[in-house]
């Protein structure tokens, strides 16, 4: 199960899918940082295909413009770790899988910097029909303990949207 590594409870994801079910509202992700371990979290309860549209793994800085829709000048002049990155990755989940509502983040697992970013920098972006927003954390821990803290994270800021 995917859910234990990241520290989610299994009824709080289950609860946060209830909550898009009865809204009729679906969600994607479009993920670097994580590279899909938010939509892997996700979908490992069942019944999560009605509410789950997919996502996009955009690991590489171009695939966030070309996959994703970022920016090609915002990722020249900022680099792929920054709010405004995410809150186009969450966009663009949100358009290119046709979901009511993106989730894109984007951050620095380490153990070095990336672009001066330094490691446990992370950058939510979160997209739905009424906007966008952008949630901005400083995680600690190793690479591993960063990457699983962003899914729970993400997670958990994304059901207190909902709310």
């Amino acid at each position: 199960m995917i859910l234990e590594p990241v520290g989610l409870p299994f009824s709080q994801v289950a609860e946060l899918l209830d909550t898009l079910r009865t809204r009729g509202e679906t969600v994607a992700t479009a993920e670097s940082l994580t590279a899909g371990l938010v939509a892997a979290a996700l979908t490992d309860v069942p019944g999560a295909s009605d509410v789950v549209r997919g996502g996009l793994v955009v690991y590489a800085t171009d695939l966030k413009a070309e996959l994703a829709g970022v920016d090609a000048e915002l990722l020249a002049e900022c680099g792929a770790v920054h709010p405004r990155v995410a809150e186009m990755l969450a966009d663009g989940a949100r358009i290119k899988c046709r979901a009511d509502w993106g989730i894109g983040l984007t951050g620095v697992a380490g153990p070095d910097p990336q672009d001066g970013v330094a490691p446990g920098t992370v950058h939510l972006g979160f997209a739905g029909p009424g906007g966008a927003a952008v949630h901005s954390v400083r995680l600690p821990g190793d690479r591993h303990g960063v990457r699983a803290a962003a899914v729970r994270v993400a997670l958990e800021h994304f059901a207190d949207l909902l709310r």
